[in-house]
């Protein structure tokens, strides 16, 4: 039976990825294990995202950037209890939003989205209170 998945994904820089997903998330800045791998843990030890570098080792689909677009096909999607404060976390990271806050009519939650340093679409939702 299936306990967890663990979403690896493909960027230039793990180091500078790690802290950016870190500060999205609100997490105290830590270092990854190893330069071209890194793994973004909750405060529970639950793997929320897994960092590769692109290239580092001989899988076919993290192999370079170049050969599709990073993230085609790939939504990220992390479900926040502190969505108040993500928000402005999430802006100072980036430009722009993708898409502003608004109610998401399927989950009946708060959400925004943005694009990580890679180019990553990342959605950001709230958990409902009592979850």
């Amino acid at each position: 039976m299936v306990k967890r998945t663990w979403t690896i994904i493909g960027v230039r820089d793990v180091a500078r990825s790690f802290r950016w997903y870190q500060s999205l998330f609100g997490q105290p800045e830590t270092q990854p294990a190893h330069d071209d791998f890194g793994q973004l843990v909750d405060s529970d030890g639950t793997v929320l995202l897994c960092l590769h570098q692109w290239g580092a080792h001989d899988h076919p689909s993290l192999m370079s950037p170049d050969q599709v677009t990073p993230g085609n096909g790939l939504l990220l999607f992390f479900r926040v209890d502190d969505f108040d404060d993500a928000l402005p976390r999430a802006r100072a990271l980036v430009s722009r939003l993708e898409e502003e806050p608004h109610l998401n009519p399927g989950t009946g939650t708060l959400e925004f989205a943005l694009r990580d340093p890679d180019g990553y679409y990342v959605m950001v939702s709230a958990i409902p209170e009592g979850s």
